[in-house]
């Protein structure tokens, strides 16, 4: 018998319905984790554009009247809001959103938020309630659900209430299928590494126990958003050129080059196209298959571009760096470190590296490795990931005379509006050389810091027993002197034990001169 092939097309929502364990939603305990993490996200995004100093809550909760792994979530942020008009469509249509422009963003589509609530709608059935403002005359409640099968949004029920504390913000709330005990560790940890990297944040937490964790805001200095950008020449493929010659309004390909890429002015664009063997004169819209696949290969391969333009980053800055680490994990030495923006295909990205000693930080026997891309923390697949690599095998440690056992942490944060991830699941980096050197030279350059820390650190400790052996001497070898020399005053003392002291005070005050100059704490 001759089966008959059935040919069908699918929605993005069916599509990622059928293949939710793409988007981290692989089982209860990792989509808890994924939804958290997401919708975090989201608001911190949506505050810190709008240079908000954030305020986020979320809540999980038991369903009384539900199944025993069935959890309620709810978030709030103080972000700016969502238009009403756009509401549907923001949390009921999968790649519909904002983050479709070239700058540097924590998701790329807007896609994991709205994961959430499918996968909460396709395991319990349930509704999502959104209600939100933009700090106008008005709030608006939604309960919405998804229609899968075409990816629009349904409306169940629209309310709108004064807004008489012109109260802007958004707040999600749904229920989901959840393994809350198995997720709980990775939750907290991830709440911790992210107070880290945004100390600019109050992030409230309540688990199913009603237990309450708040990581404090400790400044409002934020760092500057990013600018949206053009496209760089090395990252423009075949595709993207087509497109932008589609939509195009220039009449010369001379003034194509110029309007459509970062940084490039008269002379560039007249030595691509000769580079290039294309008429500058030429109309883009005329171009064949074959031209536009010439004029891909040649913007990748002109040497003359400058490099990429990193407005369009948001780096989280030495200072802040440094605050939420100490904020965090009270270390003894902290240092932090951020290399000039480089580029990778195209894509710019700036490396920031923190190093962390003593006081809270454990004692564990190996180095512990903080890992972040635009300030999401990476909690898992360590072992694969380009800075662990680095730090294990890379970095000889033997060399800064730092023990194998000692206290340390190493924060390595990538920020790029293309990070080099490895696999869909987003979670470790990929080595390429260009990412390996920068992380490579700035862990040289904190563990460098660290171990002139450390030489200082155990000059002054051989100073303080050279001077507990003087204060517990000199006074004998001062009795006994007298006694031989059968005088009845005792020798002075006190000028040796100063100059011990001042010895020390000296080490101490180099210290504080080398940490003043570096930045460090």
């Amino acid at each position: 018998m001759t089966v008959k092939e059935v040919f069908q097309e699918i929605t993005p929502s069916d599509f990622f319905y059928r293949n939710r364990d793409i988007a981290g939603f692989t089982n209860p305990a990792r989509a808890l984790y994924s939804t958290v993490r997401e919708l975090i996200e989201n608001s911190l995004d949506a505050c810190e554009l709008s240079m908000i100093p954030p305020e986020i809550y979320v809540r999980i909760s038991n369903k009384m009247d539900a199944q025993e792994n069935f959890y309620e979530i709810r978030i709030e942020d103080n972000g700016p809001g969502v238009p009403p008009e756009v509401i549907p469509s923001a949390f009921g249509q999968i790649l519909f959103g904002s983050k479709y422009k070239l700058r540097q963003t924590r998701g790329t589509f807007g896609l994991g938020g709205k994961m959430a609530l499918l996968y909460g709608q396709i395991t319990t059935n349930g509704k999502t309630l959104v209600i939100s403002s933009t700090g106008g005359n008005e709030i608006y409640e939604y309960q919405l659900m998804i229609d899968i099968k075409n990816n629009k949004p349904i409306i169940l029920e629209k309310k709108v209430y004064p807004n008489k504390r012109k109260w802007h913000g958004t707040i999600i709330e749904f229920t989901t299928e959840a393994d809350y005990p198995r997720a709980a560790s990775k939750i907290i940890e991830y709440l911790k590494q992210t107070a880290i990297v945004v100390p600019y944040a109050n992030i409230t937490f309540i688990d199913p126990k009603g237990k309450l964790y708040k990581f404090i805001r400790v400044t409002n200095k934020m760092p500057k958003p990013p600018e949206e950008a053009k496209l760089h020449p090395h990252g423009v493929d075949v595709e993207t050129l087509r497109r932008l010659i589609e939509t195009t309004k220039t009449k010369t390909l001379y003034d194509f080059i110029k309007t459509h890429f970062q940084r490039v002015g008269d002379a560039t664009a007249n030595n691509f196209l000769k580079f290039a063997g294309i008429d500058l004169k030429k109309n883009p819209k005329q171009l064949s298959q074959e031209d536009i696949v010439k004029l891909a290969n040649a913007l990748k391969n002109f040497e003359e571009f400058l490099p990429p333009d990193a407005s369009c980053l948001s780096p989280i800055g030495e200072e802040l760096l440094k605050i939420g680490i100490k904020k965090e994990l009270n270390p003894e030495f902290v240092t932090v470190y951020q290399r000039k923006p480089s580029a990778y295909s195209g894509f710019p990205f700036i490396v920031e590296v923190g190093i962390a000693y003593g006081g809270g930080i454990p004692k564990t026997g190996k180095i512990e490795l903080y890992r972040f891309a635009n300030k999401i923390p990476l909690l898992f697949d360590e072992a694969s990931d380009v800075s662990w690599k680095v730090i294990n095998n890379l970095i000889d440690w033997h060399r800064y005379k730092i023990p194998q056992d000692a206290p340390i942490a190493i924060f390595v944060h990538i920020c790029s509006t293309k990070v080099p991830y490895k696999t869909v699941g987003k979670e470790f980096i990929a080595d390429r050389p260009e990412v390996e050197r920068e992380i490579l030279n700035a862990v040289r350059e904190v563990a460098r810091r660290l171990s002139l820390y450390l030489s200082k650190k155990r000059s002054i400790e051989r100073e303080r027993k050279r001077y507990g052996v003087f204060s517990k001497y000199l006074p004998k070898i001062a009795l006994f002197a007298t006694k031989l020399s059968e005088k009845k005053k005792e020798p002075e003392i006190k000028y040796l034990l100063k100059k011990a002291i001042k010895i020390e005070e000296e080490f101490w005050d180099s210290e504080e001169e080398e940490r003043k100059s570096s930045g460090e704490s």
